[in-house]
């Protein structure tokens, strides 16, 4: 396979056994991008088709059309839930912060209610094109933005001040069932419509987001974690509201600011979540910026436990999310959306290592080769932020400059030494293997 970058020198490094039992781990994986690289990388063998195959980074239309048919052994595993889309689809995703807000209410009180405030006001068209409009004009001259429920990398979506730029929802919203159905044009495509952020945080006068990494093990009970490394990702434009029909402003999507005519694919449009942090630090302090952090935590947190309910158990899955967070002005951070399938195509050398550090570390806790003992709160880059229950420090974050009064197990942004830690956790694990065999 030929690879426009080079790979990172860790790839492929015979640091660690590579067998289930006496043999090699057999993988299939529908991607020819990053992921082959590091499974390849491994020492792991490559299988085709749906036979013989221990791990499988599967696409989510096999998902779709297979899972439910398809027999794994014990040993299995696979890179998604059954029903993942209760939280990485537009839609369903804010439902089940909203049911699970009022729960929170009803049970623990406004005060804990409100660490779930961390989404725009949001409404599904045309299914609630009515409330929307109640919304709509109690707060006219508001900026809101629309996205298709299932699309991705920036696509379908735009920004309205007026009602009469989304007529073809309202249209729909006055069908009737029977009229619907007898209806020989094409149904207006579901979207959300969410009260844009019109006050975001800026760095040189250019908008961005945040890409974070969370992985999950297990749904009941639940185990999460969060890794170190991540990104922003800025546009190229400087930030306007005069203009609400330039996406280059706007959407910050990699796939829409690399087709901007001043972009530079070696520079790209990204810094290190590493960089942000030491940037915020210097600008605002330390104690502002953990608790901008403690608040992203409990995002990621609480939009996990909104779905532990409904979402299908299986041993055999786990799930890289990608979340995509935006800061505002006062460092509030904001849910935006969160992917099932978190792009793995590198946009440079330097992303490109990055990515493959994650996914290394992803196969590392994932542990198809069984040296771990499962009372790890740090493999590699990932840190155990929620194991049935918050996981904290017991020394206080010696690896990393925070608030002597921080105690939650995530180290976002903080420096990533995997290499180091991996090597002191497998050495500590084979000596600890030694000792009860002698």
């Amino acid at each position: 396979m030929s690879r426009t970058q080079k790979q990172p020198s860790y790839l492929g490094r015979p640091i660690q056994k590579k067998t289930i039992g006496d043999r090699v781990v057999r993988f299939r994986t529908a991607f020819s991008n990053t992921i082959f690289d590091v499974l390849k990388g491994r020492g792991w063998q490559e299988v085709q088709g749906d036979m013989g195959w221990d791990f499988y980074w599967c696409d989510l239309s096999w998902m779709r059309e297979v899972f439910d048919h398809y027999y794994m052994e014990e040993h299995c595993r696979i890179n998604h839930f059954r029903n993942h889309y209760e939280l990485t689809r537009k839609n369903l995703m804010v439902k089940n912060l909203k049911k699970f807000r009022k729960q929170v209410e009803r049970e623990q009180g406004k005060l804990e209610a409100s660490k779930c405030d961390f989404f725009p006001t949001t409404f599904e068209l045309p299914s609630e094109y009515h409330m929307f409009v109640e919304e709509f004009k109690r707060n006219l001259g508001s900026l809101w933005i629309m996205k298709p429920i299932a699309k991705a990398q920036g696509k379908g979506i735009f920004l309205f001040r007026k009602l009469k730029d989304i007529t073809d929802w309202k249209k729909e919203s006055y069908k009737s069932q029977e009229e619907r159905r007898n209806d020989d044009k094409e149904p207006v495509e579901t979207y959300i419509v969410q009260k844009y952020i019109e006050n975001p945080y800026l760095i040189g006068g250019k908008k961005f987001d945040l890409r974070v990494y969370v992985l999950v093990t297990s749904i009941i009970p639940m185990k999460a974690w969060l890794y170190r490394e991540g990104f922003a990702r800025f546009s190229n434009t400087r930030y306007s509201l005069d203009s609400i029909d330039d996406t280059y402003i706007h959407l910050t999507n990699v796939a829409v600011q690399k087709t901007a005519p001043e972009y530079d694919a070696d520079k790209g449009c990204k810094w290190s979540l590493n960089q942000l942090r030491r940037y915020l630090i210097a600008r605002h302090g330390i104690e502002a910026v953990e608790d901008m952090l403690k608040k992203m935590d409990d995002i990621f947190i609480y939009s996990l436990l909104c779905v532990q309910k409904i979402m299908i158990n299986d041993k055999h899955c786990f799930e890289l999310y990608g979340y995509d967070i935006m800061l505002d002005e006062k460092l509030k951070p904001w849910l935006i959306e969160t992917n099932a399938s978190p792009s793995l195509t590198a946009s440079n050398q330097e992303d490109y290592e990055l990515k493959c550090r994650l996914l290394e570390d992803t196969l590392n806790v994932v542990d198809m080769e069984g040296r771990l003992t499962g009372k790890e709160k740090r493999i590699g880059g990932y840190d155990l932020m929620w194991n049935d229950g918050p996981v904290t420090l017991e020394e206080g974050g010696l690896d990393c400059m925070s608030a002597p009064t921080y105690t939650s197990n995530t180290h976002l942004g903080c420096f990533n030494d995997r290499e180091k830690q991996l090597k002191q956790l497998f050495r500590s694990l084979q000596m600890a293997k030694k000792t009860t065999t002698v």
